[in-house]
């Protein structure tokens, strides 16, 4: 197949370019390097199927050729990204999801989004199924992420029904795993990033919020089976294994080795308190479900962390 993935310099989705490279897909990535690396394509040099073009998907634009899915996964999606980028994160979930979804329409292709489980906000129901429509600050902080989403999804069903678009939705939940930034803000390469460089592990609140941690690799095979199904409605992807945040760390401080201490600070406005997916329909309709225990997982994403801190040191000017 020939595919256009935008946001294609970012942590998950370069992981799901390994992935249709190795299977023998064709890939146009679309990244406008706001917070994507190259360096997370970078093994894939000289590869003819991979065909990176920088491009803001908020601007119109075209593919030339056949095009048979459009996957975009362009966003700005950690806090600190979000947070310092609010009017653009708002565009991308508007406008540029419109422009995907029209050159999904002009080429006939399939299209999915990458949702998340923001959408559901600060739940009230615990776990959260896809049928649950969210409890949302609609003018907090968060909300330009939050609502950027929850719009990319009305447009996404929009299309469908009104121009018979074949769309897919993917609600995301807490993904980690090699390649995720350094300084992205999220609580797995945060703790990890200050564990293995012996400074104080933060957690906030009390840490007694929970969050479920899923490993890239099952996110991409979620990916793929979601579209092997008909165009319906959203599923959740994500481990239902719950775990706190203060137990997390304490976690990663043992797996780390680290004898960092662990401060408190304070919780941000509007941070969810519970998360954790229901994926009965996943497991049902997909026969999927996570695969990478959480030990596994961060044990190859800490040693990757580790690799990238000794790069860092060593060569401060490349990193």
């Amino acid at each position: 197949m020939r595919v256009v993935l935008t946001g294609g310099a970012g942590f998950i989705a370069s992981h799901w370019i390994d992935r249709l490279l190795a299977d023998g897909h064709e890939v146009v990535a679309l990244d406008d390097l706001s917070t994507g690396d190259l360096t997370n394509l970078a093994h894939h040099e000289g590869n003819p199927r991979l065909h990176f073009r920088r491009q803001d998907v908020c601007d119109p634009f075209d593919v030339e050729g056949r095009v048979d899915r459009v996957l975009h996964l362009a966003s700005p999606a950690s806090p600190i990204d979000y947070l310092r980028l609010p009017v653009q994160t708002l565009r991308v979930g508007s406008e540029g999801t419109r422009h995907a979804l029209e050159l999904a329409r002009r080429k006939g292709a399939t299209f999915l989004l990458a949702s998340t489980s923001e959408v559901y906000g600060d739940p009230l129901e615990h776990p959260q199924r896809e049928t649950y429509w969210g409890h949302v600050n609609p003018i907090g902080p968060r909300s330009v992420y939050d609502e950027a989403k929850r719009y990319a999804e009305a447009i996404t069903m929009a299309y469908h029904r009104a121009h018979d678009v074949d769309t897919r939705i993917v609600r995301i939940f807490n993904t980690y795993g090699p390649r995720n930034r350094l300084d992205d803000g999220r609580v797995v390469p945060t703790l990890i990033a200050q564990a293995l460089r012996g400074e104080a592990l933060t957690v906030f609140g009390d840490g007694s919020q929970t969050r479920s941690f899923q490993y890239v690799d099952d996110l991409i095979a979620g990916f793929e089976a979601v579209l092997l199904q008909p165009s319906g409605a959203p599923f959740n992807l994500g481990n239902p294994c719950e775990t706190s945040v203060l137990e997390f760390a304490e976690r990663v401080r043992e797996l780390t080795g680290s004898r960092s201490p662990i401060v408190f600070r304070p919780l941000p406005q509007d941070d969810p308190k519970q998360r954790r997916p229901d994926i009965s329909r996943a497991r049902e309709v997909l026969g999927w479900e996570p695969r990478v225990t959480l030990a596994d997982g961060l044990a190859r994403t800490i040693a990757w962390y580790r690799n990238r801190i000794a790069q860092e040191v060593a060569h401060p000017d490349r990193v």
